[in-house]
């Protein structure tokens, strides 16, 4: 019989230690796939966000954008697991021109639609930007960067088909927060407009450049002002784009001055900015305006009021130069409107207006009220109905100046004095000479080709009340003006004092520096006069004191500020008298005359004629003008002087009879006697030679010699002499009597007082005869002149 082997049978609980091994060792497998998987993940994420994703990568995302309109290149790609892709250290350029850096942005985060990357489609659904910087390169003329950054910004950027759409967009530039929301198409078949030109670029840097410089010299003490953006348009077409902008701040300040409650709203249409209102106030009052400019046309248009501190605004902005020495103590009230159209020929501006300020003071000059009208093209102005009162009066002005064309007319009430900081220091040096008592009516319409006097022509009036002049006063005075060829004429001059008036013309000439005189007659002093003329040729003048003022008629040509061509006559006829001061005593003349030469630096005397002393004086002089050249020289000789008055004035000696003669030539330097040199000649006939002092106490010494005939009258006596030093010096004294002659020889010191004479006495008569000793009565006269010792020279 077979044996027949049955199969082995598996307990059941075998089986199910089996099964469970299959599993375990299932699981483990998967938790390590898992675990690789998750450390194969996070080493991956680890990579990509330290690492960053390569360069393939940066490339796609920069074609992304380049397809949605922005130009960029993408420093480093990076993977946030909570924020997803992030683009960091971002250049944006311009779309049209790539070498011209827009922004610089820190980082942002790309919405990626990672289906559309896989199939290679538009994979960039929006751009998110949080707390970043963006940096603005600006370049200034010099060539060097400078970065500006636009703190804290943050914006949502959505890509929807063919648009660019921002949410939200907002961040902080120089203070300022702006904020900007709005969408730009950017069609498929886009084409970019050609790029602008460099000169052009560099033309909008540098005004942006200067919009950072002027923002950045703003605090804000409450809060950041805001600027709030709102746009619309097409990529390819940028610059027709719609944008409205609002600006608001509670509190803006710049230096001392402060803005308050700033609004200002502006939109861009169309090429067309229009800015629909700008208002602010400052502590003083408020300005309002609005304006329009065409980018077509390249012209605008504007209005304003304005209220503000003037002045403490324009000093803010670095402007304040033209009003550093204007004090408002109220707010100027300032209407402007107009257009402008800037061109690339040249800048067009049409404006007109109107100011009015109270209450003011110029250079500490207080003024009550100025207002005006005016307007200007850029070439022509025009300042009409000007009223500027003070409280000497006022003055009403309009002025026309154009190319060729200046016109000026004014009525003035007002005292000059007033007007001496409104000129050049030459004015001011002139207008400080006057005081008026009452201010001058003037009159004036002047026409020229510019605003040069030398160029002017026109006529006018001014009349004066009391004044004075270089501190010479006038009661009043009178004269019709015409300008013409660079000279101001005054016709009909009047001028009126105590003692009499002035009457004449005379030419003030700008371009040859010089006054020309004509018909002057006066009645006036003129040692007071001349100061009127010139101050320097008084000294000249001073010594000749008239009783009564004489007949003074100048004619001819003075120059100043340096002029080689002066050539002035004055006739003097002083029919009362003059007193003239010489060596120490005062000369009553009863009546003079001459002619006064003023030629270039030097004064001549012709033909001076005067009454002295019974007798007559004639004389010539030569009179030097120049500051460093004192000298002069002159030549005088008399006739027919009573020589008792004339020894009664010098030495207080009183003698009853005689008369003078003689001729002297001299020079000298200045009011100083000791540099007088000179020679001449001196007669006296029917006097007593005892009458001078110097030889009175001969009289007695001879009397006693012969008796009588120390009272004897010289009939004649005559001596050559010459002056040096104060001293009179002559080798020739003669004097002839009835009883005696003297001849003599010697010096008189008479600015010292002293003397030094020798005297020989020559006997007639019963004098003679003592000749044979007549050197016996030989005398030296010593000592004081007033009280001179004669004394015997042998003894």
């Amino acid at each position: 019989m077979s044996s027949v082997l049955e199969p082995l049978e598996i307990s059941p609980s075998a089986q199910v230690r089996q099964s469970t091994l299959a599993r375990r060792i299932a699981v483990n497998v998967m938790r390590l796939v898992i675990l690789i998987a998750m450390l194969l993940f996070l080493s991956t994420g680890w990579y990509l966000a330290k690492r960053g994703f390569g360069r393939q990568w940066r490339y796609r995302v920069m074609e992304e954008l380049h397809k949605r309109g922005v130009e960029a290149s993408v420093g480093r790609l990076t993977l946030d697991p909570f924020r997803g892709l992030i683009a960091q250290n971002v250049r944006v350029f311009d779309y049209k021109d790539r070498e011209k850096t827009l922004a610089l942005i820190s980082e942002m985060s790309l919405d990626i639609n990672y289906a559309a990357l896989i199939h290679h489609e538009p994979f960039l659904n929006a751009l998110d930007v949080r707390n970043a910087q963006i940096t603005l390169p600006l370049r200034n003329s010099e060539g060097t960067t400078r970065k500006i950054q636009l703190d804290d910004f943050r914006a949502h950027v959505y890509f929807p088909p063919e648009q660019i759409y921002v949410s939200q967009a907002e961040g902080f530039f120089c203070g300022v927060r702006i904020s900007a929301t709005g969408q730009l198409i950017k069609r498929a078949n886009y084409q970019p407009s050609p790029p602008i030109s460099e000169e052009e670029w560099r033309k909008r840097l540098s005004i942006l450049q200067r919009v950072v410089n002027e923002l950045q010299k703003f605090v804000f003490p409450v809060s950041p002002p805001s600027l709030q953006v709102k746009f619309n348009g097409d990529v390819a077409e940028i610059e027709n784009a719609r944008v409205e902008a609002t600006l608001r701040g509670d509190r803006l300040q710049r230096g001392k001055y402060e803005i308050r409650n700033l609004s200002a709203a502006a939109e861009w249409s169309d090429q067309h900015l229009n800015v629909t209102h700008c208002e602010w106030s400052d502590s003083r009052g408020r300005l309002a305006g609005d304006g329009n400019w065409s980018r077509e046309t390249n012209s605008a248009n504007f209005q304003l009021r304005s209220s503000l501190d003037l002045k403490e605004f324009l000093d803010a902005f670095g402007l304040g130069g033209p009003l550093a020495e204007t004090t408002f103590h109220s707010s100027p009230l300032v209407e402007i409107s107009g257009s402008a159209n800037f061109g690339a020929d040249r800048f067009r501006p049409k404006i007109i207006g109107h100011a009015a300020i109270e209450n003011f003071a110029y250079k500490k000059v207080p003024f009550s009220d100025l207002t005006a009208d005016f307007s200007w093209d850029g070439e022509r102005a025009l300042f009409r109905d000007v009223r500027l009162r003070h409280q000497t009066g006022q003055l009403r002005a309009d002025l026309f100046d154009a190319p060729n064309d200046f016109r000026f007319n004014v009525e003035s009430t007002m005292s000059p004095s007033v007007m001496r900081t409104l000129g050049s220091p030459e004015l001011d040096k002139f207008l400080g000479e006057w005081e008026w008592q009452r201010s001058p009516t003037i009159h004036l319409a002047i026409r020229g080709e510019d605003h040069n006097p030398e160029n002017w022509r026109g006529d006018g009036t001014i009349l004066l009340d009391r004044t004075r002049f270089r501190g010479i006063w006038m009661n009043s005075g009178s004269t019709t003006i015409h300008f013409a060829d660079g000279a101001i004429t005054c016709g009909d001059l009047r001028l009126v004092r105590d003692e009499g008036i002035g009457t004449g013309n005379f030419t003030y000439d700008f371009k040859k520096h010089e006054v020309r005189i004509s018909n002057i007659k006066s009645l006036l002093h003129p040692a007071e006069a001349i100061f009127w003329v010139d101050p320097t040729i008084w000294k000249a003048i001073v010594p000749y004191k008239f009783q009564r003022p004489p007949t003074v008629t100048p004619n001819g040509v003075y120059q100043f500020r340096g002029g080689k061509n002066t050539h002035l006559e004055i006739t003097v006829d002083g029919a009362n008298g003059m007193d003239y001061e010489f060596l120490g005593k005062t000369l009553p003349f009863d009546r003079v005359s001459a002619r006064l030469l003023f030629i270039d630096d030097r004064l001549q005397i012709v033909d001076l004629r005067g009454g002295l002393l019974a007798g007559t004086v004639r004389g010539n002089a030569d009179i030097s003008l120049a500051r460093n050249d004192p000298s002069y020289r002159a030549n005088v000789s008399v006739s027919g002087i009573d020589f008792p008055l004339l020894t009664a004035l010098y030495y207080n000696y009183q003698t009853a009879h005689g008369q003078l003669g003689g001729a002297y030539e001299f020079t000298g330097l200045g009011s100083d006697a000791r540099t007088m040199k000179g020679h001449g000649k001196v007669e006296v006939t029917n006097g007593s030679v005892f009458a001078i002092p110097i030889f009175g106490p001969l009289s007695e010494i001879l009397n006693h010699i012969v008796p009588g005939s120390g009272y004897s009258i010289a009939h004649k006596a005559s001596a050559n002499f010459k002056i040096n030093q104060g001293i009179i010096h002559t080798d020739d004294f003669e004097a002839a009597g009835t009883l005696f002659g003297m001849l003599g020889h010697g010096d008189v010191h008479f600015l010292d007082d002293k003397l030094d004479f020798n005297i020989r006495m020559d006997m007639k008569g019963p004098g003679v005869l003592l000749t044979p000793v007549y050197k016996l009565f030989e005398y030296t006269g010593e000592g004081s002149l007033k009280k001179p010792d004669w004394h015997p020279k042998r003894f």
